[in-house]
């Protein structure tokens, strides 16, 4: 179910969203605690490279996990299949409806954000279906170079978190991000709306933590973390400090 996209696709294009899920505690814990974990790479586009980073690096939180990789695209399944693949690692086609797996996480980056606005629900509802019991999903968008990213995490009853995450070194101001929104808010970044107080409220804490920017823009990304926290935001801190730039807030947070 779904249509053929464009297919772009790069090496470590999505590697801020790979990092995020392997220091999310609660994919941690979901594939530690899954018998036979399988994970699910939605639409990787021309190239397999996306899928084969997503297996490495899961693999670091669980070995034996299972990674198939759908495209919609016979042709993108027949080339990614004609590579040496390590164990464990698979393509298929099929879309939506995630080709009759039970997967306990699926990861759709760059996915939605080709359709109208008005099939994400439909979409989401269709993966969610599909879904092991207590599955994720992850549906993102990022640049072309992986720089700037906003994904949305999901379970089998809704929307959970929001999650932007950047190199701060590329940014002005936080509300550089809203390019990336995914699909379901990117239309929504207008004034009344929730996910556009988020960000101009972000851009407020960035410019009071300028002082913070002498010690480089992760410290002062930090800071303005803790100046959203101050303002009456829910934000979820990091278990441990990454490389990435990352803001997370329940959906609540942003739900148009």
């Amino acid at each position: 179910m779904g249509s053929i996209t464009r297919g772009t696709t790069g090496h470590n294009r999505l590697r801020r969203c790979d990092r995020w899920l392997v220091h999310s505690p609660r994919i941690r814990e979901l594939l530690e605690s899954t018998a036979h974990p399988l994970v699910v790479d939605l639409g990787y586009g021309a190239l397999p490279v996306t899928t084969l980073e997503l297996a490495t690096r899961l693999r670091t939180v669980r070995l034996d996990l299972h990674v198939v990789g759908l495209e919609i695209d016979p042709q993108r399944v027949a080339a990614a299949r004609s590579a040496v693949l390590p164990p464990r690692v698979e393509f298929a086609r099929g879309g939506f409806e995630l080709a009759g797996l039970r997967p306990v996480l699926v990861r759709a980056f760059n996915v939605l954000r080709q359709y109208p606005a008005e099939a994400v629900p439909q979409a989401w509802s269709t993966m969610q279906a599909a879904l092991a019991p207590d599955g994720l999903i992850v549906d993102g968008t990022c640049d072309e170079l992986g720089r700037r990213c906003c994904w949305v995490l999901l379970d089998r009853t809704g929307p959970v978190s929001l999650t932007l995450a950047c190199d701060p070194h590329q940014i002005e101001r936080p509300s550089d991000l809203a390019e990336r929104l995914p699909k379901v808010l990117i239309h929504h970044n207008v004034a009344g709306q929730p996910i556009y107080e988020l960000l101009s409220a972000a851009d407020r804490a960035w410019a009071a933590a300028a002082g913070h920017g002498v010690f480089g823009p992760r410290v002062r990304w930090r800071a303005m973390l803790a100046g959203l926290g101050e303002a009456g935001f829910t934000v979820e801190y990091p278990r441990r400090r990454l490389r990435d730039a990352v803001l997370t807030v329940p959906w609540s947070t942003v739900a148009p």
